[in-house]
């Protein structure tokens, strides 16, 4: 996906493709988050990164006052999430020569972070699905396993002191969070496709090197967490949807995540069937997580 100038001869470009480490980072960006994306592309591209940018909103035009913008692939599909662009443009054929890949929310402070430290640290703990640590203090935290923590360079799981956590499997180990996910290129092909595999072993999160989500709702909606837990910077958050909203030619009270968590909610119920015929007919298929079910189940009876 690197971007070659028509004249560009083949002696060069044997020349410009002698470095063996190439790394993506792809983004779905509206031109309300310019700002944090450019900050974000000042970071990632000096260290030898290809970009894609997502343009959800369909504005590629408004981007090109920023001197890398030239330099970065852009794709238009108004209205698209992230994983619609990323199913569609990122197949594993077409992303192979990239050793890792970033694929990331727009919404992402990076102040603390460096891509080159943190790649380090991914491959020496042998981490194929990771992410950055979230400060806790700024950030909209959904789930506890995804808040940096102060001691170590990184972690697999929630503290067993958590009453939430005594068990072993999502969200409490093997867990990341869909906002900044990185995956190696062997990660990338299984999750393209959806194969479950084992989901602990190498999955991870990086405390050293973190970042600042802002959960700004670029479709509307509330700041409330899943799990009922408000960022401390809830309020500002609010006021930045409905200024979306109405920049949408919305009614700020609308809220049109409803819907979409329906429509997610169908979705789910769909692949769960076709997850459950699927395990019938494979014969060879082995749950890896019945007995930590089957142990639930006997502690809480019904």
């Amino acid at each position: 996906m690197k971007l070659k100038p028509l004249w560009l001869t083949t002696s060069a470009q044997s020349k410009k493709s002698k470095q063996k480490d190439h790394f993506l980072i792809a983004i779905a960006a509206g031109i309300n988050q310019k700002k944090s994306v450019d900050a974000i592309m000042k970071k990632f591209l000096p260290e030898n990164f290809t970009a894609v940018l997502f343009h959800y909103d369909g504005n590629v035009n408004g981007w090109n006052d920023l001197p890398w913008s030239k330099s970065v692939i852009h794709i238009a599909a108004s209205n698209q999430t992230k994983w619609w662009f990323a199913k569609r443009f990122l197949h594993p054929a077409v992303v192979s020569m990239y050793q890792y890949i970033f694929l990331w929310d727009e919404d992402l402070e990076v102040d603390n972070f460096n891509p080159r430290r943190y790649l380090n640290i991914v491959r020496s703990e042998g981490l194929e699905i990771s992410q950055p640590g979230l400060d806790s203090k700024l950030s909209e935290i959904h789930h506890r396993i995804t808040v940096r923590k102060n001691t170590g360079t990184f972690h697999r799981r929630v503290s067993r002191a958590n009453k939430r956590c005594l068990r072993e499997g999502p969200p409490c180990s093997g867990w990341v969070e869909g906002m900044a996910p990185v995956f190696s290129k062997y990660a990338w092909q299984c999750v393209w496709h959806l194969i479950q595999g084992d989901r602990t072993k190498n999955i991870g999160v990086v405390d050293s090197e973190f970042i600042v989500h802002r959960g700004v709702q670029t479709l509307g909606g509330s700041t409330i967490t899943k799990d009922g837990i408000r960022g401390k910077n809830a309020q500002s958050l609010r006021q930045k949807a409905a200024q979306v909203q109405k920049s949408r030619g919305r009614d700020p009270g609308l809220d049109m995540r409803t819907k979409i968590r329906r429509k997610s909610r169908s979705e789910l119920r769909d692949f769960q069937k076709r997850w459950a015929r699927a395990a019938r007919e494979d014969r060879t298929w082995v749950d890896p997580f019945a007995h930590s079910r089957r142990k639930r189940r006997n502690r809480n009876p019904q």
